[in-house]
């Protein structure tokens, strides 16, 4: 067995990526595959996700777009969709600011296929990325006779919005190392999107793993006390069993005896608001103590970065 410390990593690198090169990363941690990842890998890993119905993967790519309309007619029925899971503002009578994930915008397009908005976003995106529309009820762009003009905004642009704006449309992606404690709290928030190491699907005896498991350090006992020994002694134990069931069985079978201690790695993605809310409950003092451990540094570090909202 292997024994480390919990961790984090803001994953803003990751804004620079192209769309697909974002998703595939994120997307390999459930089944800790990113050792497959190849320079002509993302594409093909994002065609499999669609056609195979992986929604949760599509939610790791979030893209914010300016719409202007001709006429606020458009705006208006835009609205009254109320579409799911997507940031909106209206900037001017004619102009919205919208932020959603991939996920959001095949949705919508599937659901409101006679939307104007719909179609012209759905067809902006598709444009640089068919592979995420393949199949989807995509109008020709000049079919509607009032033109909707849709354009990307960078991650810079919309850090140079209003606070209030930015912590609304600002996504960020935030890597965790922890225990399954931990993450089972973490998945409770809303109006994020996970993505998690399956130890359904992780065989922990295999040679990329280092033939052991990996526990999280708990940051209850101190390291040398009669506490900490009973606690190793127990997770050697388990080790032992679950890989005494590998010779028999699936790993989705042999992770029963598996504990909460038991390392994993989880990629939350939210806007800033939503980091704000999960920050301000997190890190309280009736906290509990192993969520306290990596949320503190990093509400430090987000309020290094943006002082404006942290």
């Amino acid at each position: 067995m292997r024994t480390i410390k919990p961790s984090f990593t803001i994953l803003d690198e990751l804004d620079r990526q192209s769309l697909p090169v974002r998703i595939e990363y994120c997307g390999r941690i459930c089944y800790k595959s990113e050792d497959r990842i190849s320079s002509d890998s993302a594409i093909p890993f994002v065609r499999k996700m669609v056609e195979n119905g992986h929604n949760s993967v599509l939610e790791m790519g979030v893209v914010t777009v300016i719409v202007t309309c001709p006429t606020d007619a458009p705006i208006k029925d835009f609205f009254f969709l109320q579409p799911k899971f997507l940031q909106a503002d209206r900037l001017s009578n004619s102009t919205l600011l919208i932020t959603g994930s991939i996920r959001a915008f095949r949705e919508m397009l599937q659901l409101h296929t006679g939307d104007a908005i719909a179609q012209a976003i759905a067809g902006f995106l598709a444009r640089k990325h068919p592979y995420f529309f393949e199949g989807l009820p995509l109008q020709a762009p000049d079919s509607t006779p009032s033109r909707i003009l849709v354009d990307k905004m960078d991650v810079q642009q919309v850090e140079q919005l209003s606070a209030p704006v930015c912590a609304k449309h600002r996504y960020l992606a935030v890597k965790f190392v922890v225990n399954r404690a931990v993450t089972h709290e973490l998945v409770r928030h809303r109006p994020c999107s996970f993505l998690q190491e399956s130890q359904r699907y992780c065989r922990y005896s295999a040679d990329k793993f280092g033939n052991e498991i990996t526990f999280i350090k708990p940051v209850f006992f101190e390291e040398g006390s009669e506490e900490f020994s009973v606690w190793e002694q127990a997770m050697q134990a388990m080790e032992k069993q679950y890989f005494h069931l590998l010779t028999t069985s699936s790993p989705q079978a042999a992770r029963t005896v598996l504990p909460n201690s038991c390392k994993t790695e989880i990629i939350a993605y939210a806007n800033l608001l939503e980091w704000q809310h999960i920050l301000s409950l997190r890190t309280s003092a009736a906290a509990e103590p192993s969520m306290r451990e990596v949320m503190m540094p990093l509400a430090k570090e987000l309020e290094r970065r943006y002082p404006m909202i942290f």
